[in-house]
C-alpha cells in the first residue's frame, strides 16, 4: 500500500476525490488542523534517537534559547 497526500483548493479536492473513489481508491479528509498534527508526528518519527532524556536536561535546554 502507498499513501498520497495532496493539500489543495476546495474545488479541487472534490474532483481529485470523486477520481480516486472511480479508481477504488480509499480517501480521507483532512482538515489542516490534522493536516498539522500529521506532519508533526512525522516530523518527531524521523528525529527519534532512542536515548532518554530526563526532564531537567529538557528545561535547562529550553531555558538557555
Amino acid at each position: 500500500m502507498s499513501v498520497i497526500i495532496i493539500k489543495v483548493d476546495d474545488k479541487s479536492s472534490k474532483i481529485l476525490k470523486e477520481l480516486a473513489k472511480k479508481l477504488g481508491a480509499n480517501v480521507v479528509n483532512m482538515n489542516d488542523n490534522q493536516y498539522e498534527d500529521f506532519l508533526l508526528g512525522s516530523i518527531i518519527d524521523s528525529e527519534k534517537t532512542g536515548i532518554d532524556v530526563s526532564r531537567e536536561e529538557i528545561f535547562k535546554k529550553l531555558s538557555k534559547e
